[in-house]
């Protein structure tokens, strides 16, 4: 870090929170190039309590980084209702707790799911064609309901009308098309006789006689059904940890229990305790997983050497609500994907199916409506790493390495009226640039302008969503930040020594104090 100090003889502007605009950054010398996106030269996995390497970590989800985009599925007896209990119909995958349903009344919906559209092989070509490359399913949620032939239990899909174990047909479908299947899995059961704590309103269960220790051993042998009856599983996505029976030593016992079962799957961080809120982070010292999990939430600069991967519904419910009519557009997802992937992160995109089996209509069109995006710009979205901006006022940008250089998509959601694209604070040189859309790959002029690359549009933007412009530059990305402004006070006054610092190496410091946009000639910071 570089530290730069005003002598405290110069006069400060009035207009001191402007200042921050108002600081040129001068590079001497090449610096090293950002490391967004990357994990720590040492990893460990905290959870199992053994030491992973960096390079034996890395390669346990590399892909999974590369996927970046996949299909979450949130389906279960809760379908039936729809959403509906009484004159209610704001309920979703919650309804057992949210309307206050006594389990035997909720067991009496085993009686009427029958998903006879259910087709394993047309949901797997839905993900495939939307560009997703992983499918992540609620084998069990917080309700108990199994989707899956367990024999260890008779809450499960075999005691419906269906009597179809649906996670074999579903795995099978996508381990036929090369895409990874995925379980979630609720730590939570509300249905269990030994699961504790009861639920606030259920007057009518006692906790006497119930044993957590022989729940969680229940919990145990239906994960060692699904994970060796159904082939290569990639991801157990844990949820409802927060229970104030679970803690981390057990989070612990799980994260290892599974992968004693399979030791390449990738864990989520919702495993063990100390998921901070629904931002998905875990805190310093806590049993963490393999990932952080945001749900419904972007995280503002992402999360610089973690993986991490944002879940989120494309209306307002996680399971099926035939209300629910308020669907995001095809043209936010889309940006949202591309936003996740500017900032090193997955996106995992979910569809409530309905009690008959299918997609809402809805979601079946924003997943054609992403794939036909993904078939022309899917190369600025896989295997992509986060960018080297803080911020474009235009879009976002992903990039991946190149022979020598890098290639930087550009993710242009405003095209610019008069054709100039600004690429602001990059000092690499330029050496080809293009729309990502054209397969003729015409050369799209580049000039610069003091530490900016311009870019020469043409006149109509390709794709009004999000049209990508592939930009490659020698070397690694060597971009300029603003410097950090430090004084102890923001009201106006005579003098004041400042500290400028910035993170960039080798570099120079100039300022105006007059509100002037600084030049190469202006006056240098001292130290």
């Amino acid at each position: 870090m570089k530290n730069k100090t005003f002598p405290g003889s110069h006069r400060l502007h009035p207009a001191w929170d402007q200042i921050r605009k108002f600081v040129l950054i001068l590079l001497v010398l090449h610096s090293a190039g950002s490391v967004w996106g990357q994990v720590p030269s040492r990893v460990e996995t905290v959870i199992s309590g053994k030491t992973e390497s960096p390079e034996e970590f890395r390669a346990r989800m590399q892909w999974w980084k590369e996927a970046r985009f996949g299909l979450f599925i949130h389906w279960g007896l809760y379908a039936v209702p729809a959403g509906q209990w009484g004159d209610e119909t704001n309920h979703a995958e919650w309804i057992r707790t949210t309307a206050q349903i006594p389990l035997s009344d909720y067991e009496g919906l085993l009686g009427q799911f029958n998903p006879v559209n259910f087709d394993a092989r047309e949901w797997v070509r839905l993900a495939k064609a939307a560009g997703m490359k992983y499918i992540v399913i609620t084998t069990k949620h917080h309700d108990g309901f199994s989707l899956f032939d367990s024999k260890n239990t008779e809450f499960d899909v075999m005691s419906t009308p269906f009597r179809r174990d649906i996670m074999k047909e579903l795995a099978g479908a996508a381990h036929e098309e090369g895409i990874a299947i995925c379980w979630y899995h609720s730590i939570l059961d509300w249905h269990h006789p030994d699961y504790l704590p009861r639920l606030d309103w259920e007057k009518d269960r006692s906790a006497e006689g119930a044993d957590f220790d022989r729940y969680v051993a229940y919990m145990n042998n239906q994960l060692r059904e699904l994970l060796t009856n159904y082939g290569k599983i990639g991801v157990l996505w844990f949820d409802g940890e927060w229970g104030g029976t679970w803690d981390r030593e057990r989070g612990r016992d799980l994260y290892n229990y599974v992968k004693s079962l399979q030791p390449d799957i990738i864990i989520n961080n919702r495993v063990g305790k100390g998921r901070m809120g629904m931002g998905g982070l875990t805190g310093e010292g806590s049993a963490a997983g393999d990932f952080g999990t945001p749900e419904q939430q972007i995280p503002a600069t992402g999360i610089p050497g973690i993986y991490w991967e944002t879940c989120m519904t494309m209306n307002d419910h996680w399971g099926y609500n035939r209300a629910d009519t308020n669907w995001k557009t095809s043209r936010e997802l889309i940006r949202m994907l591309a936003d996740i992937a500017s900032k090193g992160g997955n996106f995992l995109l979910n569809v409530g199916p309905t009690a008959e089996g299918v997609f809402p209509p809805e979601a079946v069109e924003r997943l054609e409506a992403i794939g036909n995006w993904m078939s022309i710009n899917g190369t600025s979205i896989y295997g992509t790493d986060a960018s080297p901006f803080d911020s474009l006022s235009w879009g976002r940008c992903t990039r991946t390495g190149t022979p020598g250089g890098t290639r930087l998509f550009l993710h242009v959601f405003d095209w610019p009226p008069d054709g100039r694209l600004v690429v602001p604070g990059i000092f690499n040189s330029p050496e080809g640039a293009w729309l990502l859309a054209e397969a003729e790959q015409n050369s799209i002029p580049v000039s610069r302008e003091e530490d900016a690359l311009v870019l020469s549009l043409p006149g109509r933007t390709p794709d009004p969503d999000n049209s990508v412009v592939v930009l490659d530059v020698a070397g690694v990305p060597d971009v300029s930040f603003p410097p950090a402004i430090d004084t102890t006070v923001r009201i106006f006054i005579d003098t004041k020594d400042v500290l400028i610092t910035t993170e960039m190496e080798n570099v120079e410091i100039r300022y105006t104090l007059d509100g002037s946009v600084p030049t190469r000639s202006s006056r240098a910071t001292e130290g």
